[in-house]
């Protein structure tokens, strides 16, 4: 969420906030500004969503989605500027910072890159140890953030396709979003009621579900949430944001 910038306006994040527990938020470098991080920020308090950083690649051009060379270093850098930026904003909003997601390409590259993985996770732990690191489920990422003490919480997606490793499918192949309402909510289902998913190939891949994510940019993402959640509620299935290591 609160993936303006400027003049550009993308996604109905107030409506969209009505029907979830917790909000990534992006931090300037792949979209977002000050303005809209306050105002996001300001939406997710009045609706009781945990909220969370999301820290991209410095890339609005391509909307942190194409995946550039960067050292460990520099992945480092770039989540303590990102986190610290969102974290500035809950403090004055009188509120704590939640949790940490890294977007898109950062997102992709840190669940195969250990080295990444570890710079990324062991930024936020710098600046919060009690934040939580949202992961590719059984990625190289929750690994990394367990390593350094931190709670991890395995991501799963309920409107992108996955692939036989676990992966998600590349936006630029055919099939990799998914924008039917009851094709993500019965693969949101399985995922959470039986851990696994079934890939492109129709193989299933077992995987662990803490959170389930779902695209504030995709068109009709209100409505997909909203239907998402009754669907797991009349389930029986209770919906609150993952805890830190101090709640």
């Amino acid at each position: 969420m609160g993936e303006a910038f400027g003049a550009w306006r993308a996604g109905d994040d107030a409506e969209l906030l009505a029907h979830v527990s917790s909000a990534n938020i992006a931090c300037g470098f792949h979209a977002g500004d000050a303005r809209t991080m306050a105002a996001t920020v300001k939406l997710a308090v009045e609706r009781g969503v945990a909220i969370g950083a999301h820290p991209g690649l410095p890339d609005l051009q391509g909307f942190g989605r194409r995946e550039m060379a960067i050292s460990p270093g520099e992945a480092y850098d770039f989540t303590v500027y990102q986190v610290g930026a969102l974290k500035g904003f809950t403090a004055a909003a009188g509120v704590r910072l939640a949790h940490v997601k890294a977007h898109g390409a950062l997102y992709n590259m840190a669940a195969r890159d250990e080295k990444l993985a570890e710079a990324i996770c062991r930024a936020v732990r710098d600046v919060d140890a009690n934040l939580v690191v949202y992961a590719l489920a059984g990625s190289v990422m929750i690994e990394a953030a367990r390593s350094l003490g931190l709670a991890a919480a395995n991501e799963v997606f309920a409107d992108r396709s996955y692939q036989d490793d676990g992966s998600l499918t590349p936006r630029r192949l055919p099939g990799a979003m998914i924008t039917d309402v009851e094709q993500s909510i019965a693969q949101a289902r399985t995922m959470v009621e039986h851990g696994y998913v079934r890939a492109l190939s129709g193989k299933e891949v077992p995987l662990a579900a803490d959170t389930l994510c779902l695209h504030g940019d995709q068109p009709g993402a209100p409505v997909f949430a909203r239907a998402l959640r009754g669907a797991l509620e009349a389930a029986g299935i209770t919906i609150r944001a993952p805890r830190s290591q101090e709640s």
